[in-house]
């Protein structure tokens, strides 16, 4: 099962290294800090970085929370496993599946996902959002990302993933969507690598 611990902001993969470090052989599957994918604009061009998927959060795959939250006290840095009530709650099954999803083991960061604004209407043509623009509360182009509103252990959380919306488009045109976010997106890594030749 999945649980999350709560840690201090900022310190998540100092703390992911850590919790793995003293916790009790055989306790811990994995722990981790989820990550997205995105692009930042630095000096007129767009490059590619990771951020914190949920600030303060790690994940950590156990069979044993109690014995997790007991090894995580002798830590002296703030970690704790979530409780619902006097029980530690588990993520629930489609809050774990939508991670697995667009993550695995070793690998924890969901990729970019790259569409173009139709009118008001978010197209999302690949990535982990393709499909999904139904879960996306808010868009802020400049950042590349798209804001998410999610349950986590029966809290409202909100978080982020990368979106990069490419182009927008009258409502009335008719197009071929893909073929554009592809054309956009070959241009911008063809003015890429000039700038670095």
């Amino acid at each position: 099962m999945w649980y999350v611990v709560q840690v201090t902001s900022g310190s998540e993969d100092k703390m992911a290294e850590l919790i793995q470090s003293v916790v009790t052989p055989g306790v811990l599957q994995e722990c981790f800090l989820p990550k997205y994918a995105t692009e930042m604009k630095v000096r007129g061009t767009f490059r590619p970085c990771e951020r914190p998927l949920f600030t303060g959060y790690l994940f950590a795959v156990t069979r044993d929370p109690a014995r997790l939250a007991r090894d995580l006290a002798k830590i002296p840095e703030f970690a704790r496993v979530l409780k619902v009530g006097e029980r530690y709650a588990p993520l629930s099954r489609e809050e774990e599946a939508w991670l697995s999803a667009f993550t695995k083991a070793g690998e924890r960061t969901v990729p970019m996902s790259y569409g173009v604004v139709v009118g008001e209407k978010i197209v999302v043509t690949e990535g982990p959002l393709k499909g999904r623009e139904a879960m996306i509360a808010d868009v802020d182009r400049r950042k590349s990302v798209a804001y998410l509103n999610f349950e986590i252990c029966g809290r409202p959380v909100t978080t982020r993933v990368g979106l990069g919306v490419v182009a927008r488009l009258p409502e009335n045109v008719r197009a071929d969507y893909e073929r554009v976010v592809a054309d956009r997106r070959a241009r911008a890594q063809a003015r890429r690598a000039a700038e670095l030749a």
